[in-house]
């Protein structure tokens, strides 16, 4: 198949009014199969790097409206994904998780034992336990993920 077929669905993707062009509807491909057994060999330190992305992907989406500046974007979004904001979201979504979710949480914090001078190292810890969760749930649960994310008060 070629990357138009995967990646955009022309035929029921909805229609932009103002000049009548197709928006794609895109889907991420993961490259390959990743069994469950497999899931325990990616370290917490790469789901962590995965949910970093994925987490500053939604807080860039959550503030695209109204249009604004992309300097406005950047100091909206700084403040929401930065450790300490991380880690009182972690906070807030705690009682949510599952036996599961809150061992990688853990097994994220516990990978961290060094923060950056501005940070606490227990926060720092929080916001890597956070965005390995995140990462965790973009490879293996997409729509638990969507979930998680909406519970999030910014």
């Amino acid at each position: 198949m070629s990357i138009t077929q995967n990646n955009f669905e022309s035929s029921n993707s909805p229609q932009s009014d103002s000049q009548n062009e197709v928006i794609p509807h895109w889907q991420p491909i993961l490259h390959g199969e990743i069994s469950p057994s497999s899931i325990l060999q990616i370290s917490p330190v790469s789901f962590a790097y995965i949910g970093d992305v994925v987490f500053e992907l939604y807080i860039r989406t959550k503030f695209l409206l109204p249009p604004k500046k992309i300097s406005d974007y950047h100091h909206q979004v700084v403040g929401k994904v930065r450790a300490e904001s991380q880690a009182a979201y972690l906070q807030q979504l705690y009682p949510l998780l599952t036996d599961i979710e809150r061992n990688w949480v853990r097994r994220g914090k516990n990978s961290v034992n060094k923060s950056p001078r501005r940070l606490p190292l227990q926060t720092y810890q929080q916001a890597t336990g956070l965005e390995t969760l995140l990462g965790y749930l973009y490879i293996c649960d997409r729509q638990r993920l969507e979930y998680i994310l909406s519970q999030i008060k910014i």
